[in-house]
């Protein structure tokens, strides 16, 4: 094996393009300790980095014969990393826009959602206030106590026909008021 430490970055340029693995090898451990670094400070994620670094040099493998440097190695290397890193973190901003839309959106809806219900609850109160006050009673027992019919009857001493009737005309009173919104609660 001949020793490549010695040679050029140019000689190494050209051996490569010819093939030679040593030649890549020996520009592989010049540069990527010093790529490595540069990646690693501006993603701050060594891992990130590290794979920004291998596809430099997987490239710079793949295009070895169609590679043409018009600056010294390390001039190319050196932007090579910095477009890479620029896609990195465009690609990180734009995932980042993503997910906020897509959070607010979210936060947004369920946000509208619990306004409208919250309305949708203060509009039953006062529907179910409106009440007459044994018919008030009775559906409050059916529909907060979820008590049956016939232990509404038994408490309050009056008989199923009668719960049923109130029920009924309190379930009519909400539908006019409430409308659409009442199949939702009841």
């Amino acid at each position: 094996m001949i020793e490549l430490k010695t040679y050029t970055d140019t000689d190494l340029t050209t051996l490569m393009a010819q093939g030679d693995h040593d030649a890549f090898t020996e520009i592989y451990k010049r540069y990527w300790k010093r790529l490595f670094h540069i990646a690693s400070l501006r993603l701050n994620d060594p891992e990130e980095a590290e794979e920004v670094v291998q596809n430099i040099f997987v490239t710079l493998w793949d295009r070895r014969e169609k590679l043409e440097i018009t600056t010294s190695l390390n001039a190319y290397l050196a932007m090579s990393v910095k477009y890479r890193i620029i896609k990195v973190l465009d690609k990180h901003y734009n995932q980042q826009k993503y997910v906020e839309s897509i959070t607010k959106s979210i936060l947004d809806d369920s946000t509208q959602q619990w306004l409208e219900f919250l309305d949708l609850k203060e509009i039953l109160e006062k529907t179910v206030a409106e009440l007459p006050e044994k018919c008030q009673l009775v559906f409050r027992m059916s529909r907060d106590r979820h008590m049956s019919q016939k232990e509404i009857a038994r408490e309050l001493d009056i008989t199923e026909k009668t719960v049923e009737a109130h029920i009924g005309k309190a379930i009519k009173t909400l539908r006019k008021k409430l409308g659409r919104f009442l199949s939702l609660l009841l």
